[in-house]
């Protein structure tokens, strides 16, 4: 029997750190350590746009590119700034932005690769008649619509309508988005799979002492604070953790320095706002991009994590905290909480007092923080990219109807997050 040719979906554009790119980087690095012969890597990715997946591959695996998407935004400016073409071009916008609601067709370069899996890693995909596992990740344009373009939450609709139906498996890292699926999609149980993931810090070098001190000097960064590692996205909430670190200073005289790093999208320009408004300007630093040895410093240096997300499908930051011994308080939202267990203390990130509390516990509380970075380790001990590529594999194969061994059986019948 010829070998299982997968095909892994990596088509990003600028490999710029985020949660996805995190997952297929993870994905490589734990597929990269099984060294069963029958199955056949692929990772399809853009032209020249795959420096950020080559350091999680290794020889074994191929690379099929694809060229990039049409710049549909940059050619309604260009066209736009044309003389004359004002008019004409409000007659086509109706049509560019039907033509982005359409799901593309395969290209041929899977088909022609004779791919026998295709492993759509994204929200987004395309039509074919390969056998497909599909991520949809979470619903958040369902729960929290006014937070996205009026446009991509009817893109995201038709898109996950049309990817959970043709997929042979719909693959969620958590049960929470497994039942949200469920739920709202109508999917299939026997169709649903839930995989959960594993901290990228564990495939990250380990800091040094001279890499704690560089990331701290170069930073500039206080003795303790507080560390949240996030794009600057509505939901992920920095306008509220920062609105609970001016309570602690104007009621309980308690000035504790705040430090974020992720992309800082148009979102931004709100969170600065409220930074001036209440005058903590001296108190906390927006980072942007770190790279991976830097992200495991911040880990490291930091007193504690706090993450007010109001959504999330899973943390990866959670595990990552656990992972490097930073003690977590938490959201009490989706999966949050069963993903965390007894190793963070919870909140309402919608309640400011309860933030507010949890924040100064943590901050002031050197016993609870020992317990808490003990039960992370535990709790965080049995997830590894390893193990969850060996799920993938297992489902790669079932999907197949290829032959399935005792572990593959007993791994897509156990019960996780």
């Amino acid at each position: 029997m010829e070998n299982l040719r997968i095909c892994i979906d990596a088509r990003i554009i600028d490999g710029i750190p985020g949660g996805i790119q995190q997952f297929v980087q993870g994905l490589a690095a734990g597929l990269s350590k099984l060294k069963d012969e029958r199955e056949e890597y692929y990772f399809l990715t853009y032209r020249n746009a795959y420096d950020w997946i080559t350091p999680y591959l290794d020889g074994r695996f191929q690379i099929l590119s694809v060229p990039g998407p049409f710049p549909l935004s940059r050619f309604r400016s260009l066209f736009f700034s044309l003389p004359g073409n004002a008019l004409l071009l409000k007659f086509l916008v109706p049509f560019m932005d039907h033509f982005k609601m359409l799901i593309p067709a395969s290209n041929g370069t899977a088909e022609r690769s004779g791919i026998h899996i295709l492993h759509f890693t994204m929200q987004n995909g395309f039509v074919t008649n390969i056998p497909s596992i599909y991520h949809p990740h979470d619903l958040l344009h369902l729960h929290y619509p006014h937070y996205l373009p009026e446009w991509v939450v009817k893109k995201r609709e038709i898109t996950y309508r049309k990817l959970c139906a043709q997929a042979k498996i719909v693959a969620t890292a958590s049960r929470w988005v497994k039942e949200d699926i469920k739920k709202h999609y109508h999917v299939a149980e026997e169709k649903l799979a839930v995989v959960p993931l594993a901290p990228m810090t564990e495939t990250y070098p380990n800091p040094s002492a001279e890499d704690l001190f560089n990331v701290k000097t170069k930073y500039r960064l206080p003795e303790h604070f507080i560390f949240y590692a996030a794009q600057t996205w509505p939901h992920k909430n920095h306008i509220g953790l920062l609105e609970g670190l001016s309570i602690l200073r104007e009621r309980n005289g308690i000035r504790i320095p705040f430090v974020s790093c992720g992309k800082k999208n148009d979102f931004f320009i709100a969170i600065k706002k409220k930074i001036d408004e209440l005058n903590l300007n001296a108190h906390v630093q927006f980072l942007d991009f770190v790279t991976p040895i830097e992200l495991s410093c911040l880990y490291k240096l930091c007193r504690c994590v706090v993450i007010p997300t109001k959504f999330e499908a899973a943390s990866f930051l959670l595990w990552e905290a656990f992972q490097s011994g930073a003690p977590v308080a938490c959201s009490n939202v989706t999966s949050l909480p069963r993903q965390a267990g007894r190793a963070a203390l919870f909140f309402d990130p919608e309640n400011l007092e309860e933030m507010t509390d949890a924040i100064q516990r943590l901050w002031c509380d050197e016993a609870l923080r020992s317990n808490l970075i003990l039960e992370g380790y535990r709790r965080v001990q049995k997830y590894s990219w390893v193990n969850t590529a060996m799920r993938f594999r297992a489902i790669y194969r079932k999907i197949s109807g290829r032959p399935l061994s005792e572990e593959d059986s007993m791994l897509l019948s156990s019960n996780l997050f």
